[in-house]
């Protein structure tokens, strides 16, 4: 999926009205430096010389959600103490109508405690945390207001989200009162599910959004290879009934299961991680937020792999603002933007370039993961000319052609790869399974696959030696494949099983 059109959905995403309820609490840290162990146990000394708060949990994800744009209502519990009275108004603050909040004096508000060395390591490490709460579930009182707030709102709302995996504290009850008031008014609801809650718990939600781990639990599989996730994904949407399951993987990425389509993997965007903390929520919140400005699911879990990006960069809890998301998808965008054009675009700068009298070269692939193969297979193509098009298989091409593994990088990061190479001069993604049309458009003098491709048939073949163009095969550097290259790195850690699809040595 390629910038412009993330870059669209973020411009025309607008305002959405969203609800969310859930677990309310304060993550507070406590900053110091860290220069001896304790003479007493085996444990560093921190000589405290900062401490802040922000709010977590559900909270989190209210400030991401207003942070990138939309309108939040949030409904939750805290404790009738000072802490409780932080998270409210924190929240208030941020611009959050917090009229939902309930105060139980009862129970304390929760709080996490992290504290942080300030140590000679480049970046503050996390030592301990200390939790103080209260994780039995709320009483009927809460229960009815839950649903009461649902009721209230969920009309006038565009989504509706549950958090409830801090501490899971909205029972069973509560969570049917709320996807049933919800599923009347129209309203589509996402849930970051609790750890360990029967998957039934869930029933009525339209997107349920695990972790790993949790999908483990709520399957009852053992998730240990990517196709294993992708069938429990599968199973949790036909299981309960949803329009979409989202299973996120860390570095990884995500999975995405919808209702009558086959689940793929959606791979995340390289990133220098200080601090994962939060990225949880800055995932919920722009799922939320792009589905309710009318994305498409893999839509709204490319600008999520954005946005958590962008989180785990920073040192804590950090909300991502709208604008930041549009800037890093620029920045990405212009990073390949001199080369990569559309196909129009790419006909516009062809056609001077063939009055000058200059050979334009066609090749194509779905170079995901680029090895020394690729380099002197572009190398030969673009000496069979003066100008080297590359047709990219855009993402989804890739996955009708290999499967749902692949692409193992996004059509962007490989556009970008190739982009580096002098040898190529344009880039182009196709979304067919074949660049034919392309192919006839462009109008290349010279084709150029792999010596591999001439017992398959090289697409295009006949078009362009019909007007007297040339069709080249280039010779196969052995022993250099893309597939081979994710089998010896799985063979490297020990993972059975291959990248999935055929090798392509020369594409």
């Amino acid at each position: 999926m390629n910038e412009s059109e993330l870059i669209r959905v973020v411009e025309q995403a607008g305002t959405p009205r969203i609800l969310v309820l859930g677990d309310l609490l304060l993550d507070r840290y406590v900053w110091g430096h860290v220069e001896r162990i304790s003479p007493e146990a085996p444990i560093p000394v921190v000589r405290a010389v900062r401490e802040n708060a922000r709010v977590g949990g559900a909270g989190n994800a209210a400030a991401n959600l207003t942070a990138l744009g939309a309108e939040v209502l949030v409904w939750g519990v805290v404790g009738d103490d000072r802490d409780g009275e932080l998270v409210t108004r924190f929240l208030a603050d941020a611009g959050i109508d917090v009229t939902g909040i309930a105060r139980d004096p009862d129970r304390p508000t929760t709080v996490k405690t992290r504290v942080m060395g300030l140590t000679q390591l480049r970046h503050p490490q996390q030592l301990v945390r200390i939790d103080r709460e209260d994780t039995n579930p709320i009483g009927d009182a809460l229960t009815a207001a839950a649903a009461a707030f649902v009721e209230q709102h969920a009309a006038q709302a565009d989504f509706i989200v549950v958090s409830d995996y801090a501490k899971g504290t909205l029972p069973p009850s509560a969570l049917a009162a709320v996807f049933e008031t919800a599923r009347k008014a129209g309203a589509r609801t996402l849930v970051d599910p609790g750890r360990g809650r029967p998957i039934a718990d869930y029933r009525g939600a339209a997107i349920l959004k695990p972790n790993r781990f949790e999908a483990a639990l709520e399957t009852g599989m053992t998730l240990g290879s990517d196709a294993d996730v992708l069938v429990a994904a599968d199973r949790l949407v036909r299981e309960i009934d949803l329009d979409a399951a989202i299973i996120t993987l860390d570095k990884e990425g995500m999975v995405l299961a919808e209702s009558g389509a086959e689940p793929r993997l959606i791979p995340t965007r390289p990133r220098t991680v200080y601090d994962g903390t939060g990225a949880g929520d800055m995932v919920t919140a722009a799922v939320a937020w792009a589905l309710a400005g009318g994305a498409t699911c893999e839509q709204a879990i490319e600008l999520a792999n954005v946005a958590a990006g962008l989180e785990v960069e920073r040192l804590g809890v950090v909300p991502i603002a709208r604008d930041e998301v549009l800037t890093e998808l620029f920045r990405e965008q212009s990073a390949a933007a001199e080369k990569l054009r559309s196909l129009p675009e790419l006909l516009t700068a062809l056609e001077p370039r063939r009055r000058a009298g200059q050979r334009i070269v066609w090749t194509n692939g779905c170079f995901d993961i680029i090895h020394s193969g690729h380099v002197e297979y572009l190398r030969f193509a673009k000496r069979q000319g003066d100008v080297l098009v590359v047709g990219l298989n855009s993402d989804d091409s890739v996955r009708r052609n290999k499967g749902p593994k692949r692409p193992i990088r996004t059509e962007t990061e490989r556009a970008r790869v190739l982009s580096g190479f002098e040898s190529v001069d344009f880039i182009v993604i196709f979304d067919d399974d074949t660049p034919l049309e392309y192919i006839k458009q462009a109008h290349p003098d010279v084709l150029v696959k792999g010596e591999d491709w001439r017992d398959k048939g090289v697409v295009g073949r006949e078009e362009v030696e019909a007007y007297g163009g040339a069709v080249v095969l280039a010779p196969i550097l052995e022993g250099h494949s893309t597939t081979g290259t994710v089998e010896r790195i799985l063979d490297a850690y020990g993972v059975n099983g291959t990248g999935g699809g055929e090798g392509e040595a020369s594409s």
